[in-house]
């Protein structure tokens, strides 16, 4: 793509596509920029609309499609294409801090995240010179410019935050500090004076206090891995200063908004956090600052009102309290009652209290209600900070603080008595008090695991938590239902079954309710009690006594999808996985209805698919159907196959790439449950699976390999016969995996479902082929992963032609080759196969070669007869060899960038582990002790003499043991 003003004018026109909202016209264009992607000057292109296009969307769209165009292709992954040239790579470093320093705000935020991405591929060995280019600009005076750098540095260090140690990790640490912490401190002194010198120009403040936070955040950043001795040294400078800003309060930087959070409350939250940091972490150091920041943090929890954009502010000070209240080093601080009692009325009863956002949040915008109160995304929360103190302080202060509470809950719970219509908010605070004293330790599996002592948790859910459960109108008190819910769900694991019983009923009827949140945590409450484990590790609940419930439970998990704003509730459909998980066969009456429903559903989700977790337990949901109905009858395999096809046709064409590997896999799991032959409608599909460009994606891959593999188990013959023409592309798909060192093994998986299935004479033409495509491979990257799979593959072949076929290959390849594989693969290597299938064809295999080969016995193979031996032997007894060269790191599937869906594997469609010997070989054991009394039949005295002269004493002994077992001797 030459840069020119025509290919500007075209990328124009497909950018305004791609905001279209019809999918006809939006869907194309995006296809079409994928398709150019890879082609040189693209990224430089999308630059130069960015900095010069006259219509600002355009701009900005463009800076988006750049930043995403970074994200999936800039790592350089083995195996994989790499789509940006090393030309474009040069000039976009070249040019991209510049054009991000002189962007306006939004198109800033796109390139500084790109320059992260980079970054962290490329800083600081391939971009040496990013750091020093960002610090000159410090000295620019100018503050859009000043916070772009510092923008750009806190997208690329915060990641020091969550990196494991590591000796590079720290070598970049020190470069970075070396660079950047005296720019930064005298930045940071610099800004602070200039706070004072415009301490009354609205305008002026409000950038510097945005670059105050942004050096706060970089501070956080710096320190998070271990206490530098550069901030160690100019400590008094930044604690004295950070204490200065939080008890600063300039008139003009308050706001109006009671919403959004203003730069004030936003760098005092994070200065918050830096003290926080340096308590848990550093508290020797940081001792002589602590007790002003407590003052200082307590005197801001007191005087800070209740409104929303407070919260980040409130959240950060109380999780400062929190950290420093369970460190040895600062109990003192905390001893007194007084103290105490002051703590518990001031800070924690009221940041606990459900307020007017929190109830507008539960009505109207309930899946970020969910989001933070269910899955623990609520960091920000008051709440939830208010319950880490409280588990803070009862580390020290059990007693005392279970006091104080019970005292305010119980006064609570008597102030809902009186009027619950008007009240009932007081109800909720008790139960949140009740929850945050009683759990200590919590698991996403389990729920609460330890629980404090002194709170009687199974009285509280008898007298406060059942009535609720029990009351007739499941959408009165929406809040306190959805409480009670929680109780059950959190506490699962300390109330005993009987009450779990009792509320399951309960549960099932509040599926019905119309609050969002109330039907989402039934369902959710449901879903973990199905997965709770029972003395015998079987379900604590059993299908036997959901009996009285499943027609109600599966009746109101359907009609729970259909409220408006739960079409794609992922709790709702993780339920339903689990439902039909539990109750098995029970479900088989209702799948008729069920699966219409479903499939109904996966039309609809398919048009633009958006809720991943949805849609994974939806097709989990779908095989489970399959599964347990087909287990009691094979033959409504076909009736399922009219269900889905229709939906499944309309994916593949629509190439829904999210759906693919599903569809794939529910595909895997009907073939291989027909009985050895491949309907016609598989059959026509056939030739569609093989095109290259389904196998571009690597999500693809894993799901189809399977696919073909049912194909070959259940039609070898078939394709062998009416597609004959397609055997080449089928190989070809298998060339394309061997040479990728991530997905070689799928590459044999294939290989050797071809080897089993197919009809001899049907590959008879390629097989040398082959052979030499795995010896190229060999020679150019030979990896413990391919040399696994490798032996499995050539003593399968032996097991299914036979060892002089084997021998035969190799020497026709190159003389004495089969001597080199086995002198230097075979005998070397067999020690580290893994999988009890994947030995068990190895030993059949070297079996064969030991006593069906006459080259073994009569040439220069001869000398490798005993060592071969010694090997299966060693295979049989000794532990498996698992050690991996150090300069092998297998790439992980996961690790390949971009948002090619990572391949999901359903855990209902898994595939039962194939045994291509079967019975016909018990213990391959005794096989080999049969195999050479054969053997010594046939060629008298050879044998013994062979093993007496140089099989080692200990080997020896195994190999009597198996003769003494399969009771032969050897003449």
């Amino acid at each position: 793509m030459e840069l020119n003003d025509a290919n500007l004018q075209s990328l124009t026109e497909f950018l305004r596509k791609t905001l279209d909202p019809d999918p006809t016209v939006r869907r194309p264009a995006e296809k079409f920029l994928e398709s150019v992607e890879g082609n040189q000057n693209y990224p430089l292109l999308l630059l130069t609309l960015l900095e010069k296009s006259q219509d600002n969307v355009i701009r900005v769209c463009a800076a988006v499609t750049f930043k995403n165009y970074i994200k999936r292709n800039w790592r350089i992954v083995e195996d994989e294409p790499n789509k940006v040239s090393d030309p474009d790579r040069t000039a976009i470093k070249a040019n991209i801090i510049n054009l991000m320093l002189s962007s306006p705000e939004q198109i800033q935020k796109q390139l500084s995240d790109a320059i992260s991405i980079i970054g962290r591929e490329d800083f600081p060995q391939k971009w040496p010179d990013l750091l020093t280019e960002m610090v000159t600009r410090f000295r620019s005076g100018d503050f859009h410019i000043i916070n772009g750098v510092l923008r750009t540095a806190h997208s690329l260090f915060k990641r020091y935050r969550h990196e494991f140690k590591s000796n590079e990790l720290w070598s970049e640490i020190k470069l970075v500090l070396d660079t950047f912490a005296l720019p930064l401190t005298e930045l940071f002194k610099a800004t602070i004076e200039l706070c004072q010198t415009h301490a009354t120009d609205v305008n002026a403040l409000k950038v510097l206090f945005s670059s105050l936070t942004l050096i706060s955040k970089l501070f956080y950043s710096l320190n998070f891995q271990d206490l530098p001795e550069f901030f160690e040294d100019n400590m008094e400078t930044w604690m004295t200063n950070f204490h200065g800003l939080l008890t600063l309060d300039n008139k003009l930087l308050q706001t109006d908004d009671e919403e959004e959070a203003g730069l004030l409350e936003l760098l005092k939250s994070q200065i918050c956090d830096n003290a926080a940091l340096y308590a848990q972490k550093y508290d020797e150091e940081f001792q002589p600052y602590l007790p002003r920041f407590v003052t200082a943090i307590w005197n801001l929890l007191v005087s800070t009102g209740q409104e929303v954009k407070y919260d980040l502010l409130v959240s950060n000070a109380i999780q400062f309290l929190a950290s420093v209240c369970e460190r040895p080093h600062y109990k003192h601080l905390f001893e007194d009652q007084n103290t105490l009692t002051s703590i518990c009325e001031k800070v924690i009863v009221p940041n606990m209290e459900f307020r007017s956002a929190d109830e507008e949040a539960f009505e109207d915008n309930s899946e970020e209600y969910i989001r933070r109160d269910l899955e623990g995304s609520d960091i920000d929360t008051r709440r939830r900070a208010a319950c880490d103190l409280v588990r803070g302080l009862c580390k020290f202060f059990e007693g005392p603080v279970t006091a104080i509470f019970s005292g305010y809950v119980n006064s609570m719970l008597t102030e809902y008595a009186k009027n619950p219509g008007e009240n009932w908010k007081h109800k909720d605070a008790a139960i949140y008090l009740v929850t945050s004293l009683a759990s200590k330790a919590q698991t996403q599996k389990h729920g609460i695991t330890q629980a404090n002592e002194l709170v009687n948790l199974n009285e509280f859910f008898v007298n406060h938590i059942l009535t609720d459960l029990k009351s007739p109108n499941v959408n009165e008190f929406p809040v306190l239902k959805a409480d009670a819910i929680k109780y059950v769900m959190i506490f699962r694991s300390q109330l005993p079954k009987e009450q779990l019983l009792q509320a399951v009923p309960l549960l099932i009827s509040h599926l019905q309710a119309e609050s969002t949140v109330e039907h989402t945590y039934a369902a959710h409450a449901l879903e973990r009690l199905f997965t709770m484990r029972g003395p015998n590790n079987t379900t604590l609940i059993t299908a036997a006594e959901m009996a009285p419930f499943t027609e109600q439970l599966l009746n109101n998990l359907f009609k729970a999808l259909a409220f408006p704003g739960s079409a794609e509730n992922e709790y709702i459909m993780k339920a339903i996985m689990r439902s039909f998980s539990l109750l098995q066969e029970t479900i088989v009456p209702y799948i008729p209805t069920l699966i219409g429903q479903l499939t109904h559903k996966l039309l609809l989700v398919s048009k633009n698919p958006s809720k991943p977790h949805f849609n994974h337990y939806l097709f989990e949901s779908l095989c489970l159907s399959v599964r347990i109905t087909c287990k009691a009858n094979p033959t409504t395999v076909s009736s399922f196959e009219e269900a889905l096809f229709p939906v499944f046709t309309e994916i593949l064409q629509n190439d829904v790439q999210e759906f693919l590997p599903y569809v794939f896999q529910v595909m895997s799991l009907l073939l291989e449950i027909h009985s050895n032959s491949i309907p016609s409608t598989y059959m026509a599909l056939f030739p569609h699976l093989l095109l290259p460009v389904l196998w571009e994606r690597t999500g693809n891959i894993p799901p189809l390999v399977r696919l073909l593999q049912a194909y070959l188990e259940k039609g070898g013959a078939t394709i062998a016969g009416s597609a004959a023409d397609k055997i080449p592309g089928l190989l070809g798909v298998f060339q394309k995996l061997i040479a990728s060192k991530a997905n070689d093994h799928q590459g044999f998986y294939l290989l050797n479902s071809i080897i089993e299935h197919m009809p001899p004479e049907s590959i008879t033409q390629y097989r040398k082929q082959i052979f030499i495509l795995l010896f190229q491979r060999l020679q150019s990257s030979k990896t413990t992963k391919f040399i696994k799979s490798f032996l499995v593959f050539i003593n399968l072949y032996c097991v299914k032609y036979g060892a002089i076929a084997l021998q035969e290959i190799f020497d026709s390849i190159q003389p004495k080759m089969f001597g080199m594989v086995l002198e230097k693969i075979i005998i070397p290597e067999v020690q580290k196969v893994s999988g009890a299938v994947e030995k068990k064809i190895c030993a059949v295999g070297i079996i064969k070669i030991l006593t069906e080969c006459p080259a073994m016995m009569d040439t220069e193979y001869t000398k490798l007869w005993t060592p071969l031996l010694q090997a299966l032997i060693g295979l049989f007894e000794l532990p498996e060899d698992d050690s991996i060269p150090d300069d092998e790191h297998f790439i992980d599937i996961e690790d390949t960038p971009g948002y090619q869906t990572a391949f999901s594997q359903l855990a209902f469609a898994g595939k039962k582990e194939h045994d291509p010997i079967g019975d016909a070989v018990g213990n391959p054991k005794i096989l080999l002790a049969q195999s050479l009394h054969k053997l010594s039949t046939a060629c008298p005295g050879r044998v013994p003499s062979m093993l007496s002269t140089s099989l080692n004493a200990e080997a020896l002994q195994y190999l009597q043991g198996y003769l003494q077992a399969a009771t032969v001797q050897l003449v």
